[in-house]
């Protein structure tokens, strides 16, 4: 994907690409044929990653691609402009109204990835800034793509949420990753770790401490 001279497009292929946000004058709106090809474009960028998930099952959910995209875009150049902006942050942020499946949790990442960061620096710049709330909201529920922050998750069924095997082990592989031990310390995600570690626990994370559940029958 090439430099396309449209802000929601290059905002989304810089970032994805480059690491680079760029902060335009205006909040620009989107067109149906902007959204077309961004979702062209996440269409491919799922299949690249799918050679990852080791399944041939998932298939990009474009239309939920798409809403983490737009969601992504305008959260970032909301960091700097945002004159006359308060009521419309439902229209610029709309909260999911998908299915939320495997496949729309992957799609969803493509961008919602980056949203940590993004809170981070608007929390710097205000921490009560109603949009950070928003975001976070939306990562309670694509957590996956939060992992690492400190969110609220403790309603979670945890052996409902990752029975899918694929998800279970990008899950895990991410929590790695991401060295999040308020994760890694659950103790049914502390299990699945430590019985994939193995013998070779103190290799891929020593410092991280082993749960150990006693269940106790009267």
């Amino acid at each position: 994907m090439l430099e396309t001279k449209s802000p929601f497009l290059d905002t989304l292929f810089l970032l994805r690409k480059e690491g680079i946000v760029t902060i335009f004058s205006d909040i620009k709106s989107i067109s149906q044929k902007e959204e077309q090809d961004a979702a062209d474009y996440f269409e491919s960028e799922f299949e690249k990653e799918r050679l990852e998930f080791l399944s041939d099952n998932l298939n990009c959910d474009r239309e939920t691609a798409v809403w983490a995209a737009k969601v992504l875009y305008h959260s970032a150049q909301l960091h700097l402009i945002r004159e006359n902006t308060s009521k419309d942050l439902s229209q610029l942020i709309p909260s999911f109204k998908g299915e939320r499946e495997i496949s729309s949790i992957l799609s969803a990442d493509l961008s919602l990835r980056f949203l940590p960061q993004i809170i981070s620096v608007l929390h710097d710049a205000d921490p009560e800034d109603p949009l950070i709330k928003m975001l976070e909201n939306i990562l309670q529920q694509f957590h996956y793509s939060g992992i690492g922050c400190d969110l609220d998750l403790e309603n979670i069924n945890w052996e409902e949420e990752l029975k899918d095997q694929t998800y279970r082990k990008l899950y895990l592989e991410r929590v790695v990753e991401k060295k999040a031990y308020r994760l890694a310390e659950i103790p049914y995600i502390n299990q699945l770790l430590i019985t994939e570690f193995g013998m070779y626990k103190d290799v891929f994370w020593k410092d991280l401490q082993i749960i150990n559940t006693v269940s106790e029958k009267l």
